[in-house]
């Protein structure tokens, strides 16, 4: 082989190695570009469940603010129901 057969199978590789990476360069941003257009989506429906939610803060607190107690009252039962169940020896 002389060397201008190398030097032309070399251009060849070196174009086709350039031509592999131009296609997968090109798969990579359309890739980027649909998962951008999914994150945009993402991001407005998280941000309508942010202001649909926004109002229930005082709700919940309300609602915690009650189970606190319903807790504190279930307990007395609780500690009533163990000492009952001591005197008729069931524990």
């Amino acid at each position: 082989m002389n060397s201008s057969t190398l030097f032309i199978a070399t251009i060849i590789i070196v174009a086709l190695l350039v031509l592999v990476l131009v296609i997968y360069l090109v798969l990579i941003i359309i890739a980027l570009r649909r998962a951008g257009t999914h994150l945009k989506g993402l991001a407005g429906g998280l941000q309508k469940i942010q202001d649909d939610t926004g109002p229930l803060e005082e709700k919940v607190d309300v609602i915690n603010g009650a189970l606190k107690q319903l807790n504190g009252g279930l307990s007395s039962v609780d500690s009533h129901l163990v000492s009952i169940a001591k005197v008729l020896k069931l524990v």
